[in-house]
């Protein structure tokens, strides 16, 4: 696997967000390919931490800040169809993309707070974006090294 480079296109704060955002989507999503369902599911940590639990764990993170909490739809209308394989992990964060993106290109501006209890105060779209690029670059991160265990694969 090769290393990519992060884009640097020049957009708007907006543009920029959605751009590195969907590269670390990307990034992660990289790291599943050519590895069978069992490689998806180990672990090698207490925590049971697997590359599939990332990309589910991901698939919610996204659906519950944007869909939930910014947008305000019910919890039962964000929640996930459970999957039984890495290819059904993969497509349901894939089909999030699309959702979760046109909520963002259609808020007005970045200044929109959250409109359901986030365990505090309401925040800004411009800070569940933000938020959300951190934890998905975190995340890849950690399937960079659960990849390199499973098979000695390295790269983005």
């Amino acid at each position: 696997m090769s290393d990519q480079k992060p884009p640097r296109d020049v957009l708007d704060e907006r543009g920029t967000l959605l751009l590195l955002l969907s590269y670390h989507r990307r990034s992660l999503l990289q790291k599943l390919d050519g590895i069978s369902d069992e490689q998806a599911e180990w672990s090698p940590v207490a925590s049971g931490t697997s590359l599939r639990w990332l990309v589910e764990h991901l698939t919610h993170a996204e659906r519950l800040w944007i869909l939930h909490r910014y947008a305000g739809r019910d919890l039962d209308v964000v929640g996930l169809t459970p999957v039984s394989s890495v290819d059904g992990a993969r497509e349901a964060y894939r089909a999030t993309w699309d959702e979760i993106d046109d909520v963002v290109r259609s808020a007005p501006d970045l200044e929109g707070l959250t409109t359901k209890d986030a365990g505090g105060s309401p925040v800004s779209l411009r800070w569940v974006l933000a938020h959300l690029l951190e934890e998905t670059a975190r995340h890849a991160g950690h399937a960079d090294i659960l990849r390199e265990l499973i098979d000695g694969s390295t790269g983005r």
